[in-house]
């Protein structure tokens, strides 16, 4: 994203590409609020166009002549592209249909399909400043929602118990962990950028955001943030002696989290963890966490199964572990197709008695789901 100096004015009526990148990214974030204003739930889908459509225009007509910005935007245009070709492969090889392709290549890359469009355009310092703090204000929305899901509508004593505190993701399944991956995204960029905000603040955020994985009991997020940190670092380790004082630090953090896990009641749920008796290669939580590695392979017809998976929207990703079963009604006459495997590994779940406890120990996860329909 190339940051101008200057914005020159536009005629009535014309829609900025910023208008249209933040439009996409609210179609995205807030389709579950608007269904739960009674907006039919083809809503959910329109991300999809969006997005795309944002994406679409930007790179029509974008002017941009900084060559590193033009180098990064062909960068992930061509790993868009790659991507697209292995999708439909996968969907070639095991008779998926064209709608699981389509969905399950726009599920996977519209992540990216948005980091190409917000990197491809040159915004005015004006445009960016109105870009993050709309983004910003969704984050902070996304948390207002947790706590009163929390705390006005006691929401944890009903079925699902934490499960239920989902933020502005309501009534989707995993919505406790999109809600709480926003919050802890959230609470590290305000942090780091906010520089102009007093530290008092910017620590109360960040404080806020952590009780928003504490109240949604979303441990995994906590858990794969500090691997993704330790990993970053490791990869650009520079000084060994900061790395050794770094190495110390983060022992004494862990020991005092550790602690704290059993000495202080609002951490308490963390140790579901620290029971040694569940893992191992013979352990309940190691045989279902890694249930799909075990069950796609029993239904591969050919040795390009190893590189192609079973399809798209075939096993347990977003689109096979979820959105089919929920909208099959809409999807089966668009040619549709499912996979026995999914409901074999939903069955593992439901006979665990682990299966309910925490979603960290669940098989449906995102890597798994990409490994099972469209291979390694």
């Amino acid at each position: 994203m190339n940051v101008l100096s200057e914005s020159v004015a536009k005629p009535k009526g014309y829609v900025t590409n910023t208008n249209l990148i933040l439009f996409g990214i609210g179609t995205a974030l807030f389709p579950r609020v608007l269904t739960g204003l009674k907006i039919p739930s083809p809503i959910n889908f329109l991300h999809f166009v969006t997005i795309p459509l944002a994406c679409g225009s930007v790179l029509l007509n974008s002017r941009s002549k900084d060559p590193k910005q033009i180098a990064l935007s062909r960068n992930l245009l061509i790993s868009l592209f790659l991507f697209l070709t292995v999708v439909f492969a996968s969907a070639l090889l095991n008779d998926a249909g064209v709608i699981n392709a389509v969905l399950d290549y726009l599920l996977l890359a519209e992540p990216f399909i948005l980091i190409l469009t917000i990197v491809s355009i040159p915004m005015t310092t004006e445009s960016y400043q109105r870009f993050r703090e709309w983004i910003l204000q969704a984050a902070l929305i996304n948390m207002l929602f947790a706590y009163v899901q929390k705390y006005v509508f006691h929401m944890e004593k009903l079925i699902g118990l934490e499960d239920n505190i989902k933020g502005i993701f309501i009534g989707q399944g995993a919505g406790h962990v999109l809600g709480g991956s926003v919050a802890m995204t959230f609470a590290v960029y305000y942090f780091a950028t906010a520089k102009t905000k007093p530290l008092w603040f910017r620590i109360a955020i960040f404080l806020a955001c952590f009780n928003h994985i504490l109240i949604s009991d979303t441990k995994q997020v906590l858990l794969s943030f500090i691997v993704g940190y330790v990993l970053l670092y490791l990869i650009n380790i520079k000084d060994l002696g900061k790395t050794l004082m770094y190495l110390i630090l983060g022992v004494v953090f862990l020991s005092g989290f550790l602690w704290a896990c059993y000495n202080i009641e609002a951490l308490q749920p963390y140790t579901v963890w620290i029971r040694p008796e569940i893992y191992g290669s013979d352990g309940e939580a190691t045989l279902l966490k890694f249930a799909t590695f075990r069950l796609v392979p029993q239904h591969f017809h050919s040795p390009l199964n190893w590189l192609l998976g079973l399809g798209p929207g075939h096993t347990v990703g977003r689109l096979g572990g979820w959105m089919l079963e929920t909208y099959w009604n809409l999807l089966a006459p668009l040619g549709a197709t499912m996979h026995p495997v999914s409901k074999e590994i939903w069955r593992t779940v439901a006979a665990s008695w682990l299966g309910d406890q925490s979603s960290m120990f669940s098989p449906l996860f995102g890597w798994a789901g990409i490994w099972g329909d469209l291979g390694p």
